[in-house]
């Protein structure tokens, strides 16, 4: 690809990012009740991960924010384990690998930081994710692991770090 670059988020990064998430969530028909779609914090990623044990990437694309994704230590989660979030790509970034990019990164930064186990909440509009998730040695879970508040998730896997 092209001049790509991926980073920690910054604050004036909110307003984009959110509008990736959103858009990208509308696009699937994901857009409903209990997702990130309407989560408050999706309005300011950046002060949702200013605490030392999460972080967000996002990734330039000649110089135009594409898309992000970041480890959080979601609450009630077992110890050790975090949850891998807010992985969204424009449409146009879709498909060059950017995603996979993010999703190591993040995975890398996990593991760096003692984490010993990723968690993720999807849902099945969101099929090619779910599918990248998979090549990525995630596994499916019956439930829900810990208390992200987002219960039109129904899609819970799981990677040992």
């Amino acid at each position: 690809m092209e001049n790509i670059i991926i980073r920690q988020l910054e604050q004036t990064d909110n307003k984009a990012i959110a509008q990736i998430i959103r858009n990208s969530l509308a696009e699937f028909g994901a857009n409903k009740q209990g997702t990130v779609y309407y989560d408050p914090t999706t309005d300011d990623l950046y002060s949702l991960f200013t605490i030392s044990n999460a972080v967000y990437y996002v990734a330039e694309l000649n110089g135009e924010l594409v898309g992000g994704a970041g480890i959080f230590p979601t609450d009630a989660l077992p110890d050790g384990y975090c949850e891998l979030v807010k992985m969204y790509l424009k449409k146009e970034a879709r498909g060059s690998g950017l995603g996979r990019h993010l999703i190591d990164k993040s995975l890398q930064w996990a593991k760096e930081n003692g984490y010993t186990h990723c968690y993720l909440e999807t849902m099945p509009e969101l099929r090619k994710a779910v599918s990248v998730y998979e090549k990525f040695g995630f596994s499916y879970l019956n439930g829900p692991l810990g208390n992200s508040g987002h219960f039109g998730c129904d899609v819970w896997m799981i990677k040992e770090l």
